[in-house]
């Protein structure tokens, strides 16, 4: 898992390359969280991650809530079709913002 996190004109871009399983959630969890701050904005760019275990949409719902929690945005970029569809029934879909690409989740925060 490499994760990068770069601070971009306005707000915090993390983009993930790898699977995100029991693994490899806790170091990414360790990684974001602290960006989770008032009022801040996230790109979280998925283009790279393939699959995503049930340890990695329990970290998506834990991220939601503390941006959530704090006026926060977050936007999630590049998720494939798997993820989309996962997401899509059990739910976690309706709770974020999911654009194709990180021009497109730039315009949405």
């Amino acid at each position: 898992m490499n994760i990068d996190i770069k601070a971009e004109d306005g707000f915090q871009l993390v983009t993930l390359e790898g699977e995100v399983d029991a693994n490899t959630a806790p170091q990414v969890h360790q990684a974001i969280m602290p960006l989770a701050v008032p009022d801040t904005k996230i790109i979280l760019d998925m283009t790279e991650v393939p699959y995503m275990s049930s340890a990695g949409l329990r970290l998506l719902l834990f991220l939601y809530r503390q941006t959530t929690a704090n006026s926060a945005q977050l936007v999630l970029v590049g998720l494939s079709e798997e993820l989309i569809d996962t997401m899509s029934v059990t739910g976690f879909l309706e709770f974020f913002t999911i654009r194709d690409t990180l021009d497109a989740g730039k315009a949405a925060l």
